[in-house]
C-alpha cells in the first residue's frame, strides 16, 4: 500500500482545525492604546508605557532593557525573561506591540493586565499574529513605578515557539523554518521541501498570494500541542497544521504551518512534499476560504493540489475509499465537516480527506481546471454557508447538489472499484 499523508488544514465552522491555537483577532493599533475599564486612568497609562518599555526592548535585542521592568526581587522570573529575549535573538521581528485590553486592580498596588500580543516576522508576515497574554503588575512603593511579576498565556490561548527553548531560524528561498529542539540539518531539509512546495502551490492556484511560508518545528507532539493550544493525543497521527484566520479582507493574521516532527519524520520525502504543498495551499487560498467553504472543498482542493502533478493513482492515494468502494460500502453523500475531526476515527478521518480530493478531481476532469477555481471562490464568497455550494453549483457548473453528488458517487466507483 502507499505511503499516505494524513494532513490538516484551518478550523472551519463546527471543528477546530488549529484547536485552540486559532489566532487572535488583528493587532489593529501599536503600542497599548485600547482603554482599560477596571482601572483609574493614570494606572492604565502607566502599565502602557511599561509595555510599551518592553515591546521596544525586544526589537532591539536589548535583555537587560526587557527585564528592567521586571519586579526587582523576582529574581528568578527576571532570569527566565533574559533566556526568553535570548531565545528571540535570531527571528527577524519586523513589529511587536502590545495592546491593553483590560485591568482588574487587586487593591492600589497590585493589577491584573489583559493584553494583546502583536508581532510580525519581517519579509514574511503581511499582518501580525495576535496572541492573548496575562500579564500581573505590581507597583514599588518606594519609586511609584509599576513592575511585572508574572506573564503567561490568557486562559484558552496557546504558548509561543519561544517558550519552548532557543529558536533555530533556517531562511529557505520562499519559506522561513523556526525550530526548537531540532537539529539543524533536520529544518534545512524542511526548509528545502517547503521551497519545492510554494512553486507547486503557485502552479495550483492562480490567484495572487505571499509566494512565502513560515513553519515552526517543535521539538514533539506534545509542544506542537502546546503551539496549538490542544491536547497532544489530537495531533499523534497528523503530520502537520495550519493555522489562520478565512475571509477575504486582506486582513487576517499571518498564516504558520506547524510541523508535528514525530509523524512528519515517519513520511519519506514523496510524503513530506504533499504534507507541505497541501498546508502551503491552505495559506495561499486563505483569502478565498471563508465559513462558508464547506471542509470537503478547502480540504479536497488542497489534497487536489498537493497531488495534482504527483505520479500516482487513484487508489494509491485513496486506498481507505477504495476498499470501502469495492465492498460496496461507499459514502452516500460528501463528508461533513465532522468527518474531518482529529480526535475522530481515523479510518473516517482518511475517507474524509479521500472524499474531499475525488469531489475536486471530478470538477477538474468534467468541467475543468478553470472552472474548479472558480467554484472554490464563488463559495467562498457567498454570505454564509446556506445555499453556498448550491449556488455555486448552479452559477458555476450548471448542475445541483443532487446531480453532482450522484457524479461523485460514479466517479468513485470508476477510479476506486
Amino acid at each position: 500500500m502507499a505511503e499516505q499523508v494524513r494532513t490538516a488544514g484551518r478550523a472551519r465552522e463546527g471543528r477546530r482545525r488549529a484547536a485552540g491555537a486559532v489566532l487572535a483577532a488583528l493587532l489593529c493599533a501599536a503600542g497599548c492604546s485600547a482603554p482599560a475599564d477596571r482601572a483609574p486612568d493614570t494606572t492604565a497609562r502607566d502599565i502602557r508605557a511599561v509595555l510599551d518599555r518592553r515591546a521596544a526592548a525586544v526589537l532591539h535585542h536589548d535583555a537587560a532593557a526587557y527585564a528592567a521592568v521586571v519586579d526587582p526581587d523576582a529574581t528568578a522570573l527576571r532570569s527566565a525573561q533574559r533566556r526568553e529575549i535570548a531565545r528571540l535573538a535570531d527571528v527577524p521581528l519586523g513589529s511587536w506591540t502590545y495592546r491593553l485590553t483590560d485591568v482588574s486592580a487587586h487593591g492600589g498596588d497590585r493589577v491584573t493586565a489583559d493584553v494583546r500580543l502583536g508581532y510580525r516576522i519581517e519579509g514574511y508576515d503581511s499582518a501580525p499574529v495576535s496572541v492573548d497574554r496575562t500579564v500581573e503588575l505590581a507597583r514599588d512603593p518606594g519609586d511609584g513605578r509599576w513592575y511585572i511579576t508574572a506573564d503567561r498565556a490568557a486562559d484558552g490561548s496557546a504558548r509561543q515557539l519561544w517558550e519552548q527553548g532557543d529558536v533555530e531560524v533556517v531562511r529557505g528561498k520562499h519559506s522561513l523554518v523556526l525550530g526548537v529542539g531540532r537539529p539543524r540539518a533536520e529544518l534545512e531539509a524542511v526548509a528545502g521541501t517547503a521551497d519545492e512546495a510554494v512553486p507547486a502551490v503557485s502552479a495550483a492556484w492562480p490567484e495572487p498570494w505571499a509566494g512565502r511560508v513560515v513553519v515552526l518545528v517543535p521539538d514533539s507532539v506534545k509542544e506542537m500541542g502546546e503551539l496549538l493550544g490542544s491536547p497532544a493525543a489530537n495531533y499523534k497521527g497528523i503530520a502537520a497544521v495550519t493555522t489562520g484566520e478565512t475571509g477575504g479582507s486582506g486582513k487576517s493574521p499571518a498564516d504558520r504551518v506547524i510541523v508535528n516532527p514525530e509523524a512528519y519524520s515517519l513520511l519519506g520525502g514523496f510524503g513530506q512534499r504533499v504534507v507541505l504543498t497541501h498546508e502551503t495551499t491552505h495559506v495561499a487560498t486563505r483569502k478565498n476560504t471563508s465559513s462558508a467553504t464547506p471542509t470537503w472543498l478547502s480540504e479536497g482542493f488542497a489534497d487536489w493540489a498537493a497531488y495534482r502533478d504527483q505520479d500516482r493513482t487513484a487508489e494509491e492515494i485513496a486506498p481507505e475509499l477504495a476498499d470501502a468502494v469495492r465492498a460496496g460500502d461507499g459514502p452516500a453523500a460528501l463528508p461533513e465537516d465532522e468527518d474531518f475531526a482529529f480526535a475522530g476515527d481515523a479510518g473516517r478521518l482518511a475517507k474524509a480527506y479521500e472524499g474531499g480530493w475525488l469531489a475536486c478531481e471530478l470538477i477538474a476532469d468534467r468541467w475543468g481546471e478553470e472552472k474548479l477555481f472558480a467554484f472554490y471562490r464563488a463559495v467562498g464568497a457567498h454570505h454564509g454557508r446556506d445555499g453556498a455550494v448550491e449556488d455555486a453549483l448552479h452559477e458555476v457548473l450548471g448542475t445541483t447538489p443532487q446531480d453532482f453528488t450522484a457524479r461523485w458517487r460514479v466517479y468513485l466507483r470508476n477510479r476506486l472499484g
